[in-house]
């Protein structure tokens, strides 16, 4: 696994920066075994893949934004992507397209917004945060104008696809979307980890400067990252639409923060140049686990959620900031 990064390198830097997903793994196994000891069912197999179930679509929205906090960017629109996404879905089926072209029109539109957002981010020189902030009130503004209602979706494909159970050992089972959710993480981890651009990203968030220094194709990176970013996101949109059969402007609100969290709950470090993208998927079945406790539990709220991943994250931040302390 090739990592380049232009910070300075110290001896256990290499080591110190596995401690985050290290932590993650820790904290995951210790919910979960304090969820099955008190809870028999929530031991159950079929929970832990429920778990996936509900969560296939954070998974691809978070890999995107794993590539760019990698830069050491942010990208806020992602919510409002998918929000715009699910409402694309159920006007064009509406409006008679066959159902692949929809998908491909859709993650057409999703790829060209994040292409869009990530040349002005670099040509412009305009911080991410900016960018992207405006990104999210434009997806979820031409959401809002397409659709102000909630519209069920009832073309087959889309049906058959949400209610079609993938059969597992021991009669267990998942849903096609974590089958593409799966595969998404496969594809993203070989690029992240042994291709050309994924090394560049990680030197990017390195330093960007040392970067440009070293030849390496910095514009064309950094705007690729918003671009998978957005790819990710329209993706995520289609396979909410297939968890709840439904296109509404209103979905989604917030995932920008929950997919931010996973990834830095994951190990990736905010600044960029460190993290993996098994940390990220650590860190949504994190917020998977805590949700599922909390919904065990029955007695608390779900905004109980909130604010254990807000104190989540803090933790891992100020880990994160001692980790990269020690190095420097």
């Amino acid at each position: 696994m090739s990592t380049v990064t232009a910070t300075p390198v110290r001896g256990g830097w290499r080591q110190a920066r596995y401690l985050p997903i290290a932590a993650s793994l820790a904290l995951l196994i210790i919910a979960y075994g304090f969820g099955a000891t008190r809870y028999p069912a929530f031991g159950d197999g079929q929970v832990v893949l429920n778990i996936l179930i509900d969560n296939a679509f954070l998974l691809v929205v978070a890999a995107g934004m794993t590539f760019v906090i990698l830069t050491g960017g942010i990208d806020l629109s992602v919510g409002s992507v998918v929000a715009l996404s699910t409402v694309l879905c159920a006007e064009l089926l509406a409006a008679g397209l066959p159902a692949p072209v929809v998908m491909v029109a859709v993650l057409a539109a999703g790829a060209v917004l994040g292409l869009g957002m990530g040349s002005i981010i670099h040509y412009f020189e305009i911080q991410p945060f900016i960018v992207t902030l405006a990104g999210m009130f434009l997806a979820r503004g031409i959401s809002y104008t397409l659709s102000t209602e909630s519209v069920s979706l009832e073309d087959p494909l889309f049906v058959t696809i949400a209610q079609t159970p993938v059969e597992l050992p021991g009669g267990l089972r998942v849903s096609v979307s974590v089958l593409i959710a799966v595969a998404v993480l496969l594809v993203a981890g070989y690029v992240l980890h042994y291709t050309r651009l994924g090394r560049t990203v990680y030197a990017i968030g390195g330093s960007n400067r040392s970067a440009l220094l070293m030849g390496l194709p910095v514009a064309r990176t950094r705007v690729g990252v918003y671009t998978i970013s957005g790819f990710c996101s329209a993706l995520g949109g289609i396979l909410l639409t297939f968890y709840t059969l439904s296109g509404n402007s209103s979905h989604a609100v917030g995932m920008e923060l929950d997919a931010i969290a996973a990834v830095v709950i994951g190990g990736t470090i905010l600044t960029g140049g460190s993290g993996y993208l098994a940390g990220t998927v650590l860190g949504v079945l994190v917020l998977g686990v805590i949700q599922t406790l909390i919904t065990f539990e029955g007695t608390l709220s779900s905004w109980w959620t909130k604010i254990v991943i807000g104190a989540l994250l803090l933790v891992f931040i100020l880990l994160q900031r001692l980790i990269v302390g020690r190095a420097r």
